[in-house]
């Protein structure tokens, strides 16, 4: 090689490794946005895999579990076209519960997955937005909002899929948005890099997605409101080509959100004393709320279902520190905004505008539990986590390489810390009882907490502790129509029906419409012994409404008891015409042919109860009694043990379950089963009389 050839050879290898760095530059560049939003749902799904394994909260079997328009074709047309088909009128969310119930039906695992999946995007979205708009510590943001514990009561809730889909659809439609008006300071040179048919199809897209968004949830009728204070944020200045375009988009989201209002009000039943609240004093909870969710997002801890109610007082001075705050702090950064940007002002109108439907000045039915709930700030809460990104992100792009290192460890350190926080949080969403007795624990004053863990208990057949705590929900709040109402049922289990028959009377007289206490008034009678009077009040439950079947179940019962057999079947057969998917009709109609010596004729009725509704105690308890009564002892045995799963806390059912196993010479679980009752009613003679006479055949039973 000539000496020519060797000063050349060092320099080609020289450019072949930069041409080398230079490739692998560029596969970086091109990789690092798909690991970046790949560690974004790794870490939401790490956050949030406690929910995977956990089953229904409070209201799911509203929307999932007992939403009989999930099951056909019909009930897709009803969630779209009858508004008042469900608790609330968002039937985008109800389609995917629709879809998902024909994919896997109940299980949980699947509708949980899809939550945690929905969140994730918007983390990836929220990410992609902040880029385009230039924000410092856009990934840091979006990290924040997939890891951060305020979330978790969106995201574990299945219920809660309104506000986890419709902030997806929200920031689609904000991107296309963008594109269609772009927020640079530039915006002619903006604009021109699209043709403007293009710019079009952007903008038909994000009213496509902005109407979808509002039918989720109608809380993202802030969006147009949002592009805007965006807009001022980026250029200082909002002129009418900014506007213009959006008025469809105020004029949809304020129709939706005051059919939303009205809906509320006369269909979920957000009024009365509980939300009778002067202006003023919906100003203090609104100043007092803002507070809250801040300090919330500042400081997850403790997080609660059902956090105390504010007690507002117009006459406290102090109170009105709140509002004034808010407003000296909106103030404060207007009168900053040439020295630290328009940036945080901009962020704390998009917090506070986002929380307004939830801040008090409409009424919601939750504001009857607390004015504050986790998930009312999950779209608000985005705003001021861009907010705490974008400065942590602005402080460390001015540090030298080793204060930047250390900043990214601190940041790296929040993000584990708030993860490790939303994996605990998570666990409470793990079923009902976790949920309630972590809210009581948390919240002892809160009678809804207990009014509502009573009501899971009585559903489990554990009584004597149901009537524990409707008994503490009535010390806190003695003028609850529902909850003396579900107290006297309570009561009739625990053979108590003459106090359950006070507590109807309190219940009809603070709420003579609620129908359902003319039914329970007819039902504790019955247990008193005095029919007649029963038939007068399941008679008038019936005059108030024709098409009240239970009430029909009821009135068949009492007049059987009267001796009035065939009275008796024609009023249960009409609650069948009425409601042919009625599980109660058809179990009591297996009970009136069971009580008189005719199981083999109640079997059907009993296995259609079961049929209809699988998951209940009832049912699959007086299909097993029917199954013994024909001697056919397995298949009572499997009932009875469902039924013993379904309500661990039943007595009776344990009862019935012994006795079986005696008959069929299974005398050790047999005792086993009268003992866990007796553990749970210790006064419990019949248990005690059973378990004495089964240890006895074992003695005998033993060798000698």
């Amino acid at each position: 090689m000539s000496k020519s050839a060797k000063a050349i050879a060092p320099s080609g290898r020289a450019t072949s490794r930069r041409r080398r760095r230079t490739t692998d530059q560029e596969t970086w560049e091109r990789l690092r946005p798909w690991l970046a939003g790949g560690l974004l749902v790794a870490l939401a799904l790490a956050a949030y895999l406690p929910a995977l394994s956990a089953g229904y909260a409070w209201d799911d079997d509203l929307h999932i579990t007992g939403n009989a328009t999930l099951r056909s074709s019909d009930g897709l047309r009803q969630i779209w076209f009858v508004p008042r088909s469900l608790p609330q009128y968002y039937p985008l969310v109800h389609t995917t519960f629709w879809i998902e119930y024909h994919l896997w039906e109940l299980k949980p695992a699947g509708y949980h997955l899809t939550n945690i999946l929905l969140h994730a995007t918007s983390a990836i979205l929220l990410w992609r937005l902040l880029v385009r708009l230039r924000v410092a510590g856009a990934w840091l943001a979006a990290a924040l909002f997939a890891v951060h514990p305020v979330c978790v009561e969106s995201v574990a809730w299945i219920t809660e899929r309104k506000n986890v889909l419709s902030l997806v659809l929200a920031l689609l439609s904000m991107s296309c948005y963008l594109r269609f008006a772009p927020a640079e300071v530039d915006e002619g040179a903006a604009r021109a890099r699209l043709s403007p048919e293009r710019r079009w199809e952007y903008y038909g897209l994000a009213f496509a997605l902005f109407a979808l968004a509002l039918l989720s949830k109608t809380v993202v009728a802030s969006l147009p409101a949002v592009l805007l204070v965006v807009y001022w944020w980026k250029r200082g200045r909002i002129g009418w080509r900014d506007v213009v375009p959006l008025v469809p988009f105020f004029a949809v989201g304020a129709g939706l959100g005051l059919f939303t209002v009205w809906l509320e009000q006369h269909h979920v039943g957000a009024q009365g004393a509980e939300w009778d609240l002067s202006p003023v004093d919906r100003l203090l909870v609104a100043g007092r709320a803002l507070w809250f969710y801040a300090g919330k997002l500042a400081w997850p801890w403790p997080l609660v279902f059902f956090y105390p109610r504010f007690s507002i007082d117009a006459h406290a001075w102090w109170q009105y520190a709140y509002p004034a705050g808010v407003l000296a702090v909106m103030v404060g950064l207007w009168l900053a905004r040439k020295r630290i940007g328009r940036g945080p002002l901009a962020a704390v109108l998009i917090f506070a505008g986002v929380l307004m439907p939830a801040l008090g000045f409409f009424n919601v039915y939750p504001f009857r539990y607390s004015f504050v709930a986790d998930h009312f700030q999950y779209h608000a809460s985005v705003a001021l986590m861009v907010l705490a990104a974008a400065i942590a992100g602005t402080v460390a792009a001015r540090l030298r390489p080793d204060g930047r290192r250390i900043a990214h460890l601190v940041a790296g350190t929040l993000i584990v810390v708030l993860a490790a926080l939303t994996y605990r949080q998570t666990h409470i969403y793990r079923d009902l009882e976790t949920l309630y007795n972590d809210t009581v624990a948390k919240n002892p004053d809160s009678w809804a907490a207990h009014h509502n863990y009573a009501w899971h208990v009585a559903g489990q057949g554990n009584y004597p502790l149901a009537v524990e705590h409707y008994e503490a929900a009535l010390a806190l709040n003695p003028d609850l129509p529902d909850t003396h109402n579900a107290l006297a049922i309570s009561l009739v289990f625990v053979g108590r029906p003459a106090d359950a028959l006070a507590h109807l009377e309190r219940a009809r007289a603070l709420n003579p419409n609620l129908q359902e206490i003319y039914n329970n008034l007819g039902n504790t009678l019955v247990e008193l012994g005095r029919f007649d009077e029963a038939v007068a009040h399941y008679r008038t439950a019936i005059e108030r409404d024709p098409r009240y079947a239970t009430a029909y179940c009821g009135l068949g019962r009492a007049l059987a008891r009267l001796g009035r057999f065939d009275d008796a079947l024609t009023q249960i057969e009409q609650a069948l015409r009425i409601d042919p998917r009625l599980a109660l009709a058809h179990d009591t109609m297996g009970m009136l042919l069971y009580d008189r010596g005719r199981p083999a004729e109640a079997l059907p009725y009993f296995i259609e109860a079961a049929r209809i509704n699988p998951n209940s105690l009832q049912a699959n308890f007086h299909l097993g009694c029917a199954y013994e009564g024909i001697g056919r002892h397995e298949q009572a045995v499997a009932y009875l043990q469902r039924a013993a799963l379904l309500g661990p806390g039943d007595v009776a059912v344990r009862l019935a379950l012994a006795t079986v196993l005696v008959a069929q010479g299974q005398l050790d679980r047999a005792a086993a089963e009268l003992e866990t009752a007796l553990r749970i009613d210790p006064q419990n003679a019949a248990c005690a009389e059973k378990l004495k006479s089964v240890r006895a055949a074992q003695q005998a039973a033993r060798p000698r």
